[in-house]
């Protein structure tokens, strides 16, 4: 009809009308006849077609005036046509991701979305808009083992409503509060043979208002069409116009495909009641949400999440109160994973006042923003968890340190000595745990070495047998050329505890743990878990168990502090906490497969390790034995907690040492200050009110360059290693710290 254009319209459609009678004979082809036929490699990007079908689709795409791509299900060219190579050139890999690269910025999700959406219908199509122009890709699947992907270029984008427009090819006209003619699309031009100034012109002096039947004077006489207007901004109105139904009025049957043209629109749109009842959707509404046709379907069944009814955020709407606000919405049922931004307009037609309602999927943004979220919530847990253990280091420092004291004035025959026992091993067992702390937030003190798993596992299994009990069996399962890792063999071993503990835990009525071992190469990158781990050689750990499994919807927040799948009282929630801290800490990776009623599956991957361990800027002091040694010498500790530096003092000068005091850096500097003060080493906090540790050794070495220097922190090592690197002759202490560790470091510095 004259509604859809003149000039050349005809003989192009009844060409595309061919082109798709003989894409649908390859279609045919490839279905019932060779599969699977590649052909010869072509330089250019692609093979050359080999099947006779793909002979006869490439013949049809060689004069296509769009780019156009005939590949296999995983994305690799088979068949490029003369657009697509002046437009991409020859293509490396061969594969569709890397020539849309050109263009896109992340090609893989608009092909991925695409393929997802093609696999139900068989085909699927999206306009893409960049800041080099608009395009529209388009893909058709060719049997179960091709796909052709077509790339329209429908232009530069343009900003202005009126440009866009111009692509549409339905009559749309721009109009304005006293009903002149703003704007007017070169669909409707060609229609009317003219540019009309006022709606009048057009439509007569009736007031307009969608579903509205009209004849219209067009270049081949008197039309009837039917209206749809939206109304916008500063009382603009913007009217489009579609071919009537089959008697002349609007149809608009539930949820069918025949919402008028709006059907074949790529944006999803709904026609909703004052009740909240869906009465049309367009074909990508449909799709979004997993509606069918004659559906009986209302907006509270298909979306949710708006923290009040649905049918009263509709009712305002309807009332103009707050209806062009966004809200974002989850989808129901089998849908429930989407999220979609949804924009209310009201709109008026035959059949009374309803409801407009544009849909914009989002499920990739609040999927990026929940992660964004997540992220910060365990960086500030892990803060939190950083910051209390290092005041709980302070505290230990303090009470394990005046247990040692009483202990050298108690021997064991003493009736206190038992007392001040339980008081240390306590004091210890709160350590271990503020290790786990340190462990979670990543800043505990690790001592890496070169590690063969074989022999610790071999040597931890003794303990682990002990663990499991006899209803559970363990076994080992090692690589004979097992590759070696870099890690603190202690933290290795309190992971694989863990997990151990926890796969025993899941088998009440015993059953058998598998510890495997293996080498892994990755040739490319594995992305996996919303996480990347980089090409390389790798040590794989598998720890399996036959348990209960744990259900999908909670194995994302095994790893969470706190989280426990236990009973209350069973568990502390820091156990796979502790154990992905450590394995972070270490530079490695750790997943998690399970399925409930079968088992659970952790995987650990470590970067293998050939070269030797290299020393740490600050040497570590050697281990001693419990016997302590008496020394001379001037000390200057620097420390702001008062029970830790009262501590510290006493230790020092029972050993015979000269001790000077300072509680903070400035107080320091100033007792310096003096140049006939001579001191032979430094004993400092890191972290202090005012000038910390590094920086104000840094300025006092400065005018005493042989003094040595023992560092003392709640904190990890790693917190001010790079500080360190200048600082000559230091050494570092962590806390918590006994009476004989703190003396057998600094005699060793003053050796």
């Amino acid at each position: 009809m004259a509604l859809l254009g003149r000039g050349n319209v005809v003989p192009t459609v009844a060409a595309a009308a061919a082109a798709t009678m003989l894409l649908l004979a390859c279609v045919e082809r490839l279905r019932h006849g060779r599969r699977g036929g590649v052909g010869q490699d072509r330089p250019g990007g692609g093979r050359t077609p080999s099947a006779p079908a793909e002979d006869a689709i490439a013949a049809l795409l060689l004069h296509d005036a769009d780019a156009a791509y005939l590949t296999d299900v995983d994305g690799d060219i088979i068949y490029a046509n003369p657009v697509a190579l002046e437009r991409f050139g020859a293509i490396s890999d061969g594969h569709l991701a890397s020539a849309f690269s050109r263009i896109l910025a992340n090609p893989e999700a608009v092909l991925f979305r695409l393929q997802n959406r093609a696999a139900a219908t068989g085909s699927a199509r999206e306009d893409i808009i960049t800041r080099s122009g608009q395009f529209r890709m388009s893909l058709v699947h060719l049997g179960d083992d091709r796909q052709l992907w077509r790339l329209d270029d429908l232009g530069k984008a343009g900003r202005s409503t009126g440009r866009a427009a111009d692509l549409l090819t339905l009559p749309m006209l721009t109009a304005g509060s006293t009903d002149a003619i703003l704007y007017l699309n070169e669909a409707f031009r060609k229609l009317l043979g003219a540019r009309p100034k006022s709606l009048s012109d057009i439509f007569g002096p009736d007031a307009l208002c969608s579903g509205q039947t009209r004849q219209i004077r067009t270049v081949d006489g008197q039309q009837t069409v039917l209206l749809g207007v939206v109304e916008g901004a500063a009382g603009r109105r913007e009217v489009y116009i579609f071919p009537p139904g089959p008697t002349g009025k609007s149809t608009t049957p539930v949820l069918s495909a025949g919402w008028n043209a709006i059907e074949d629109l790529p944006v999803p749109l709904l026609k909703i009641t004052e009740d909240g009842q869906i009465t049309a959707s367009n074909r990508e509404s449909r799709s979004l949400l997993g509606l069918t046709e004659g559906q009986d379907k209302r907006v509270q069944d298909v979306l949710d999440g708006l923290g009040r009814p649905i049918t009263d955020w509709v009712r305002e709407a309807l009332n103009g109160h707050g209806g062009h606000v966004s809200q974002f919405l989850r989808g129901r049922g089998e849908r429930q994973e989407i999220f979609v931004q949804v924009t209310l307009n009201t709109a008026d037609g035959a059949d009374g006042r309803h409801l407009i309602a544009v849909l914009n999927d989002v499920t990739e943004l609040k999927t990026l923003e929940a992660q964004f979220v997540q992220s910060q919530k365990m960086q500030a847990i892990g803060q939190l968890a950083g910051g209390v253990a290092h005041d709980f280091n302070n505290l230990l420092t303090a009470i394990s340190g005046h247990c040692d004291l009483l202990l050298l004035r108690h021997d064991q025959g003493d009736q206190d000595y038992g007392d001040l026992i339980q008081i240390h091993q306590n004091a210890n067992r709160a350590a271990s745990l503020v290790g786990q702390l340190l462990a979670f937030s990543r800043k505990q003190n690790l001592q890496p070495e070169r590690i063969d798993l074989r022999d610790t596992l071999s040597d931890l299994t003794h303990l682990l047998n002990r663990l499991v009990g006899e209803k559970v069996s363990l076994v080992l399962d090692h690589d004979q050329d097992l590759a070696a890792i870099k890690a603190d063999k202690r933290q290795l071993e309190q992971v694989m505890m863990n997990l151990v503990v926890n796969a025993r835990d899941a088998m009440p009525q015993g059953g058998e743990i598998v510890i495997k071992t293996e080498n892994r190469i990755l040739s490319k990158p594995l992305d996996r878990d919303r996480v990347t781990v980089p090409a390389g050689d790798y040590v794989v750990v598998r720890v399996v168990d036959e348990g209960c499994g744990i259900p999908a919807d909670r194995l994302h927040k095994i790893f969470e502090p706190f989280w426990t799948t236990k009973r209350p009282g069973e568990g502390t929630g820091l156990g796979l906490s502790t154990v992905y801290g450590i394995v972070k800490q270490t530079g490695g990776y750790i997943f998690a497969n399970s399925e409930v009623g079968v088992g659970t599956e952790f995987e650990l991957l470590f970067p293998s390790h050939s070269l030797p361990v290299t020393d740490s800027p600050l040497l570590a002091p050697p281990p001693h034995a419990a016997l302590a040694r008496h020394g001379d010498g001037v000390v200057l500790l620097v420390e702001d907690e008062a029970p830790v530096r009262a501590f510290a003092s006493r230790a020092l000068r029972l050993r015979g040492y000269t001790v000077l005091e300072a509680d903070c850096a400035e107080g320091a500097l100033a007792l310096l200050s003096d140049p006939d003060l001579q001191v032979d080493i430094f004993v400092t906090d890191v972290i202090m009110p005012g000038k910390d540790g590094p920086t104000w050794v840094r300025e006092a070495l400065a005018d005493r360059p042989t003094t040595k220097v023992v560092f003392v922190s709640g904190y990890s090592e790693d917190a001010f290693t790079d500080e360190n690197e200048r600082i000559p002759n230091a050494v570092f202490l962590p806390k918590p710290f006994s009476l004989n560790e703190l003396t057998n470091t600094v005699q060793d510095q003053l050796m």
